[in-house]
């Protein structure tokens, strides 16, 4: 175990190291001057290549990315142009507001995905297992900007039940949560039906192995068998299938964070893309990257940890 652990990180290091070499050089392609627009059109030449070099932005893009990733290793993001504060604080600053999105989002796809998706399996070929197959393929079908848009618009505007912008007041939890209800609905329910049809597909096989058949002829109660066994089975599948969602869910924060104007990591990144604040974007990303990365290792390796099928082959 100790041996796929170690393998996992490695190929982690990899995938971020790579990431960031690609965002490297889709910043060197992308057209226009980062100190320029910093720096508004009423800035002299000079003081546009002093701030280049004060960015680094003089250099090839090779020599950028390379102190940029040693400096990181060392925990130094490096700083903004304009204001000279350290990036790090700046992002996180805005982290914990997109990890309890993504927290709540999971919430609701596991909330709701497990059961549908036990549901469908018990009463497989019914009316019920239809309904969720179509209702899974629907959510799975929508885009999380559109969840969002339509969600703000019924629940907040419409019915004036939810928030519609915003964080909360600091300190205040209700009212936090209330305003995470729509941004989170809108970054998990996609999940609802990616989790539904995992749980599904997962608990039929379980139901069908070896140890289940043995429960039932030793007259062991079905509702036992199936929630006790099979469906602790099946669940294990979905931890690595919602360390997949953590990237997916990122990506949608940025929509969500935008539509319903919360702080986090997804809007700090759209405003800096905005203003070509790239110092904040590559640091940004790198912490999402490596969030991502973490989460999906420590998923391997809790199914390793969990499931003793898995546990086998990893002990050949």
């Amino acid at each position: 175990m100790l041996g796929y652990a170690v393998r996992r990180l490695g190929l982690g290091v990899a995938i971020v190291t790579t990431a960031m070499a690609i965002l490297f050089i889709m910043i060197f392609l992308v057209p226009g001057d980062p100190a320029s627009v910093a720096l508004g059109p009423r800035a002299t030449p000079e003081m546009v290549e002093a701030l280049r070099v004060r960015m680094g932005l003089d250099r090839p893009v090779w020599e950028q990315f390379w102190n940029f990733y040693a400096s990181a290793v060392r925990g130094d993001l490096g700083t903004e142009a304009l204001s000279g504060r350290p990036v790090a604080d700046v992002v996180l600053e805005q982290l914990p507001y997109t990890l309890a999105l993504i927290v709540s989002g999971i919430s609701w796809a596991v909330a709701l995905g497990i059961p549908l998706g036990a549901l469908a399996a018990v009463q497989r070929g019914s009316l019920a297992d239809r309904i969720v197959g179509v209702l899974s393929v629907a959510v799975i079908a929508v885009p999380s900007f559109v969840v969002a848009i339509y969600a703000l618009l019924i629940f907040a505007v419409w019915l004036r039940w939810l928030p519609a912008i915003g964080a909360g007041e600091p300190g205040d939890f209700a009212d936090q949560l209330t305003h995470l209800l729509l941004p989170s609905l809108a970054v998990g329910l996609g999940w609802v039906g990616y989790i539904a049809r995992m749980v599904r597909a997962s608990m039929l096989e379980a139901l069908q192995a070896s140890h289940i058949r043995t429960a039932r002829a030793f007259g062991l109660p079905e509702r036992l068998i199936t929630y006790s066994y099979a469906l602790r089975i099946a669940i294990l599948p979905t931890l690595t299938l919602l360390g997949i969602g953590v990237g997916h869910m990122l990506s949608s924060a940025v929509f969500a964070e935008i539509v319903f104007a919360r702080p986090g990591i997804g809007k700090l990144v759209y405003d800096a893309i905005i203003v070509r604040n790239y110092p904040v974007v590559t640091g940004a990303v790198l912490v999402t990257t490596v969030f991502f990365v973490m989460v999906n290792v420590a998923a391997d390796i809790l199914v390793g940890a969990l499931d003793p099928r898995v546990r086998s082959e990893l002990g050949r």
